[in-house]
Parts: C-alpha cells; sequence; structure tokens
C-alpha cells in the first residue's frame, strides 16, 4: 500500500534492466590512449539522486533536474522515479526556459524531508565529420530564435558582440567563424580551480573583468554568447558525467561512483551545413589543467587531441538534463536561475546553497546499465 511517506510516482523502470555492478565500474577505465571519440554504440546509464533536508524550518520544497533534453543523435531521455515523504511530487516543466524537473513539497513540520530520484537514459561517443558538409533539416525558426537570443547572464550585444566581431574579424561562413571562436576561448581564457562549481556564466562581467577564467559554465557560455552574437545558433547543455572515459583521460570521466559534485556542460552549434554539432572548449582548458601530470602545455599530445576531437565531437559518457537558461522554479517567487544543473531546495532562510551538498545534503550515484 503506497503511503505519504512512500509516494512512487512517474514510470516504473524496467525490472528486466541490470544495474552493472560497482566493481565493474573501476574496470571501465582502459589504458590511457588520445583521445578520439568517433560514433560510437548506445550505452544506458541510471543516476540516483537522494536529497535530505537537514533543517526543515518553515515550508520545503525542493527541485530535482531531470532530462528533458534530447538529440537523437546521441542522447535519449528516458524514465523517471522516485520514493519521497514529500505531500506532493510531480514532474513540472518551466514554461520559459523548457526545463523539467522534479518538485516537491513537504507538509509543515515534516522532520525529515526525503526524496530518491532515479532517473535513466541512453547516451553514446558523437562526431561530426566537418569536411564533409550535408543537407540537414533547416532548424525552426522558432528554435533559431531561442537558440540566437539573449539571456539574463548571456547577452549578444555591448561588449560581447564587440569582442565576438573582433575574434571573427575577415573570417566568412559559419564553420570558419565558430572555428576562430573555439580557437579563441582555448587560447586566451583557463580554468580556475578556485572557481565555485561550474561556475556562474557572467560572460560580459568575464569580458569586463580582463580575468578570463572560469569553469565550463562560464567558459562554454562565453562561447555559447560569442556565437550567437554572429547570429549563428548555439546552446548550452547541462548534465553530469558519469562513467570513466574510455580514453583514459581523468579529467573527462566520472572517476567514482559518486558523482555529486561531476557536473558538467557542453555546448552544441548549429550549422546549416551539419545540424547540431558537438563542442566543448572548456574541457580543452580542463585537460590543460587537470590531465595528469597536470598544467600541460597546450602543446602537449593530450591537449592536442582533445582540442581537435572536441570541436566536432564528444564522448557519451554524460547524462544532459537540459539546455535552459533563466529558469523559474514552480512554486518559487525568487529569482530565477541563470541555469538548472544541481538539486535545489528551500526552506524558511530561502534557496539552500546547491554547491554545499554535504550541508543539503544530497547525493548522486551514477552506474551503467544493461538493458
Amino acid at each position: 500500500m503506497t503511503t505519504r511517506r512512500d509516494l512512487l510516482k512517474a514510470g516504473a523502470l524496467a525490472a528486466a534492466a541490470g544495474v552493472l555492478p560497482r566493481a565493474a565500474f573501476a574496470q571501465q577505465a582502459p589504458a590511457p590512449q588520445i583521445f578520439a571519440p568517433t560514433v560510437g554504440q548506445w550505452r544506458s546509464y541510471q543516476i540516483v539522486t537522494t536529497v535530505e533536508i537537514l533543517k526543515p524550518e518553515g515550508q520545503v520544497q525542493a527541485w530535482l533536474p531531470v532530462a528533458s533534453f534530447a538529440n537523437p543523435d546521441w542522447f535519449k531521455p528516458g524514465e523517471n522515479s522516485w520514493t519521497t515523504n514529500a505531500r506532493s511530487a510531480q514532474l513540472v516543466r518551466d514554461p520559459h526556459s523548457g526545463a523539467d524537473m522534479l518538485h516537491l513539497v513537504f507538509a509543515d513540520g515534516e522532520k525529515a524531508p526525503r526524496v530518491e530520484l532515479t532517473s535513466r537514459a541512453t547516451s553514446r561517443d558523437w562526431a561530426v565529420d566537418l569536411s564533409k558538409p550535408g543537407k540537414p533539416a533547416p532548424l525552426a525558426a522558432a528554435d533559431r530564435a531561442r537558440n540566437t537570443a539573449s539571456t539574463d547572464l548571456i547577452p549578444t550585444d555591448g561588449i560581447v558582440k564587440a569582442t565576438s566581431d573582433k575574434i571573427t574579424a575577415g573570417k566568412t561562413g559559419e564553420l570558419e567563424k565558430v572555428h576562430a571562436i573555439f580557437e579563441w576561448i582555448v587560447e586566451n581564457t583557463y580554468r580556475n580551480p578556485a572557481t565555485r562549481g561550474c561556475g556562474i556564466g557572467d560572460i560580459a562581467a568575464l569580458i569586463k573583468s580582463g580575468d578570463i577564467g572560469g569553469k565550463c559554465a562560464d567558459l562554454n557560455a562565453l562561447f555559447v554568447g560569442l556565437v550567437r552574437a554572429q547570429g549563428i545558433p548555439a546552446r548550452d547543455v547541462y548534465g553530469l558525467r558519469v562513467v570513466p572515459s574510455r580514453f583514459g583521460y581523468k579529467s573527462l570521466g566520472a572517476n567514482s561512483e559518486i558523482v555529486t559534485k561531476a557536473q558538467h556542460c557542453r555546448a552544441e552549434v548549429f550549422l546549416s551545413d551539419f545540424g547540431w554539432v558537438p563542442m566543448d572548449p572548456a574541457d580543452v582548458r580542463k585537460v590543460v589543467l587537470e590531465e595528469p601530470p597536470g598544467k600541460l602545455g597546450l602543446d602537449d599530445p593530450k591537449v592536442v587531441a582533445a582540442r581537435k576531437a572536441l570541436f566536432g565531437g564528444w564522448e557519451g559518457n554524460w547524462f544532459a538534463f537540459n539546455s535552459a537558461h533563466d529558469v523559474a522554479l514552480s512554486g518559487f517567487a525568487g529569482p530565477r536561475l541563470g541555469f538548472l544543473m544541481y538539486p535545489q531546495a528551500v526552506n524558511a532562510g530561502g534557496l539552500l546553497d546547491c554547491l554545499d551538498p554535504d550541508s543539503f545534503k544530497y547525493v548522486i550515484r551514477a552506474s551503467e546499465i544493461a538493458v
């Protein structure tokens, strides 16, 4: 019998699908090799997010991101199920940003608010041969408008437009302009290990500071904004690393089944001759800083390989949530979020610090599953 303390919703997961044993996780990491993803086999993943509110003061609500992003080339969202003692729990979509989330409202006086969300998705390595233009379906007008628009943190005018025009001066065609911007990000930014979480993504402030350092939500947002400023559709895709890199790159994969702090955003650009193309200049800078032995030069073979591969390709060891900006949390009157990539919760004191999972408290576990 289902009770308030054991509320199950939304799509039971297939009982026949098995989760690979934890011991297999450590065995997934292969011998190091050059990073060169190509179109690969589909692999299925499961993430289990457990949230507990340690200080349930006043009205407690929580919002957990789920996969609302889909690209049939490389990512297919799956089912979600959950158990919770919340008074209500439902999947909702922010109509403005398109972000899907599990929204929970706990009864006043609930002493131990808790939820465990299980989400599944299927992904694969993907790469586009940019030497072979094709004739993909054109981007719908509404999608083009959405993916060239300014957002609260990603303006496309002012200093962003001026910087983009300077970078692309003398370049012709979409591919040449986007490549110039990608290379500029790699050459002129750096990954700052002191940045909290994945960064804020306030790209105008970043440029104005003259100190263009940060993490993926900063550097890839800057890339997206500079591309959009040229009228070329681009989007951040927010998600989570889930398993090790099969190329042995420690910096480009999850290295434990605990992925609570493994959030990562990527970028896609829509090119008229190719469709949506994967790109991740921020991960090039991550390889530079973090790939053992660390602080590699741009001429290091590992960096050279990642720089080449991440302009047009990436690994599928990653779980996408959404490509949403300026996200409103259902039932919350506070300000919109720049993006939704972490669990969120609110009590009488306001929004909890999503970058402090130990105090929040939440844990995310990932595994590859056999289907």
